[in-house]
């Protein structure tokens, strides 16, 4: 396909296999982002995202499957797929030594920019960084320094955004401010590609949302839907001693209900779906959540 044409999917993996000794990171892996779709890759840590996120910049090599992104073949066009791509990595790597503009410099030199003050202008506009421009990365706050990992990544103007665990650390007010920044990258129609394992993080920012376990996809949809799917539209709630919480997941297990620690209760989720089986009389009812998806199918608390 030329590379002058627009891509309906710029991130295909098939039947995607990757193992560490003898542990199974990626598992039979099938995946596709369309274009201009942010997609939300949802699980708990351990899950196999990261992997997922090196094999896809070259950083890791499959022992098995088939990878395209861009149109390139990975791994033996992982070069010039990178060269098309902006990644966002969980790890903070940025050059202390020197200020924002030069790590900004350094790197549109190294994407080969034209015209490398526009380019450093306009990544440090959309970070919000202009003002700090002069300054020294290690003089930054988390949150700058996140923001400026993110004008880093995009400072080629790519079409295709890899967000690695884009806010893990942050505290919830700085989260809010890269999540401003990564939708206004939706908004222009960017595809963007997101790890994370934080269950807001995903149902905000993501059209779509694929839930990760074991290093498989376990379940793929627009967040409402994944809600519908596996969740149904009420959950119950028992608050309670843990003996009485025991009791109550016991009751609902004999009943074929599902149910879940949830914090000092135990949920009861899809309870609507049997209002006449067994549900506490005591019981709080509340919409049910991706967070109740996320539990039910990856059996790990969310965050």
């Amino acid at each position: 396909m030329p590379l002058d044409l627009p891509l309906e999917c710029p991130i295909r993996l098939s039947n995607v296999f990757k193992s560490f000794g003898s542990i199974r990171a990626v598992d039979g892996l099938d995946l596709d982002v369309p274009a201009g779709s942010c997609l939300g890759l949802l699980g708990p840590n351990g899950a196999g995202k990261s992997t997922t996120m090196r094999l896809l910049t070259g950083q890791a090599i499959a022992d098995s499957g088939d990878l395209e992104v861009l149109g390139f073949e990975l791994p033996k066009q992982s070069k010039s797929a990178r060269a098309r791509m902006g990644l966002v990595p969980q790890l903070d790597n940025l050059d202390v030594d020197v200020s924002v503009e030069e790590n900004l410099k350094v790197s549109a030199r190294l994407y080969r920019v034209k015209d490398i003050p526009a380019a450093v202008d306009r990544a440090l506009d959309l970070a919000r960084l202009t003002d700090r421009r002069k300054d020294a990365v290690d003089e930054l706050s988390g949150g700058m320094r996140r923001r400026m990992l993110l004008a880093r990544g995009l400072i080629h103007d790519p079409d295709l955004i890899l967000l690695d665990e884009p806010t893990v650390g942050l505290d919830p007010q700085i989260r809010t401010q890269i999540w401003t920044l990564i939708d206004d990258l939706r908004s222009r129609g960017k595809t963007v590609l997101m790890s994370t394992h934080y269950i807001e993080e995903a149902e905000r920012l993501a059209d779509d949302i694929a839930v990760m376990a074991h290093g498989k996809i376990i379940a793929r949809g627009k967040p409402s839907d994944l809600v519908t799917e596996f969740a149904g539209e009420l959950t119950a709630e028992v608050y309670g001693p843990p003996d009485r919480l025991t009791e109550v997941r016991a009751l609902a297990d004999a009943e074929g209900l599902r149910s879940r620690p949830a914090g000092p209760a135990v949920a009861i989720v899809g309870a609507d779906r049997d209002r006449h089986t067994f549900i506490p009389p005591e019981a709080v009812w509340r919409a049910a959540s991706l967070e109740d998806v996320f539990v039910l199918l990856t059996g790990e608390e969310a965050e």
